[in-house]
């Protein structure tokens, strides 16, 4: 049984939403309690895997068709839609009961919404439109917001929003080299891709990677990295730039990977 729940809750990536939170968190200017720090993290990773399990119960007919997702435990039959239903939803209420208990409401009410965001927006416009990933990256850039909320913040806050901008800038090429990647299954699946063949994804895909080194730069421009540590900082978007030019594109998609754990580190480094 737990094999089919890991595949279900797919916990590196819901993980990867619970550091988006972490910083977010850290981001605050006052002094964070380390309670609230693992009350951002676990309560925004509960909420990521509770959503991935509802996520396959929707998409359950397409996980078959593809090489990357048939072995997922609806597809396979391991588990029915009603019980992977039902331990998302418990998942999900751990989480919003963990984020409502040490932030309140409004940390819940934002994960609600990039819950709501990401099954009743992207995941029907992901079999109609190419661009339900630049539509459905608002949800993933939440998670930041979430974090700032418990820590006592406004979610207006330019500091808070700058960091949830450059995790939606973040996602989209993430997204388009893993689209790149199982290109085929996506055909297979009926799942429409950015443009013909690949064709204009390669040029969208480096403007987006510049977007990103651009937002990048402004967080220690705008005073949000301190200036005494900015130069560790500088050592994701450098070596990014040098990646990009080059094409070297299968060291492209892992070391994107990176970016949400290395601006946790430094916004923790500085604290």
């Amino acid at each position: 049984m737990i094999r089919p729940l890991f595949k279900l809750l797919r916990p590196w990536l819901a993980l990867l939403n619970g550091v988006a939170a972490t910083a977010g968190c850290l981001l605050h200017p006052t002094s964070v309690e380390a309670i609230s720090l693992v009350a951002a993290f676990c309560g925004v990773t509960l909420l990521a895997a509770g959503g991935s399990a509802l996520n396959q119960v929707l998409e359950r007919d397409l996980d078959r068709l593809m090489e990357r997702t048939r072995q997922r435990p609806l597809a396979q039959g391991e588990l029915t839609p009603p019980a992977a239903a039902a331990i998302g939803a418990a998942v999900i209420l751990a989480g919003l009961v963990l984020l409502a208990s040490m932030g309140g409401l409004l940390p819940a009410l934002l994960g609600l919404t990039a819950l709501a965001w990401y099954l009743a927006v992207y995941t029907p416009l992901k079999r109609r439109t190419p661009l339900a990933l630049a539509i459905g990256a608002v949800c993933g850039a939440l998670p930041p917001l979430i974090g700032w909320c418990v820590a006592g913040g406004n979610p207006t806050d330019y500091r808070a929003v700058l960091l949830a901008g450059l995790l939606y800038i973040w996602q989209v090429p993430h997204f388009w080299l893993l689209q790149r990647r199982h290109e085929d299954d996506y055909r297979r699946a009926g799942i429409p891709l950015f443009g013909k063949e690949g064709q204009n994804l390669a040029a969208f895909l480096r403007l987006w990677i510049i977007a990103l080194i651009a937002g990048s730069a402004l967080l220690p421009a705008f005073g949000i990295i301190d200036h005494h540590i900015a130069f560790w900082y500088a050592a994701f978007p450098v070596p990014l730039i040098f990646i990009s030019v080059f094409r070297f594109e299968s060291a492209l998609f892992p070391y994107l990977n990176l970016f949400p754990l290395m601006v946790t580190i430094i916004l923790f480094a500085q604290k």
